[in-house]
């Protein structure tokens, strides 16, 4: 139930859109329009640092969040379990690089998916042009820390010594 009210809030939206759908993906072709195209698997990184992408609607699962901050691409979150809300809730109030689709946890009805996408996507909104640049920091932020010297370094260097000098496991 929830599958079709998406794809119909996607498709009345009128914003083009991708949607990795694992085992869904022939029922969910039946019911988007033309601005659609739904896939079984893509490769998320390299879709994610297209340039072409707008914003990426995540369950909030934490490779997804980790891949699209360092993509620079902000997020309408849409968890589902555990660990996903308090991702969701870092993404949208903490960090202020994405929207919640919906409030609360309830369903959600196609109109108000529709107003949600519309709103998010709107490159004229002042909400989406401070979520672009609280992304674009953030952005920054997690490619400083892969180069070399930068702190995902640091940080590795500094677990390995510590457990090097401090564990029985490695002194045995």
């Amino acid at each position: 139930m929830e599958m079709g009210e998406i794809a119909a809030g996607l498709t009345q939206s009128g914003v083009s859109f991708l949607w990795v759908a694992r085992g869904e993906t022939s029922h969910l072709k039946e019911m988007y329009g033309e601005e659609g195209m739904v896939v079984e698997w893509c490769d998320q990184v390299r879709v994610l640092l297209h340039s072409s992408i707008g914003g990426f609607w995540t369950h909030c699962g934490w490779n997804s969040v980790k891949e699209s901050l360092f993509s620079g691409v902000q997020m309408l979150t849409f968890p589902i379990v555990f660990d996903q809300q308090l991702n969701s809730k870092a993404i949208v109030e903490d960090w202020k690089v994405g929207r919640k689709v919906r409030k609360g946890t309830g369903g959600i009805k196609r109109d108000e998916i529709a107003k949600v996408v519309r709103e998010f996507m709107d490159s004229k909104s002042v909400e989406r042009l401070e979520v672009m640049e609280g992304t674009k920091k953030v952005q920054e932020i997690c490619r400083e820390s892969v180069v070399e010297g930068g702190s995902s370094e640091e940080d590795i260097k500094a677990f390995v010594k510590d457990m090097v000098n401090g564990s029985k496991i490695f002194n045995s």
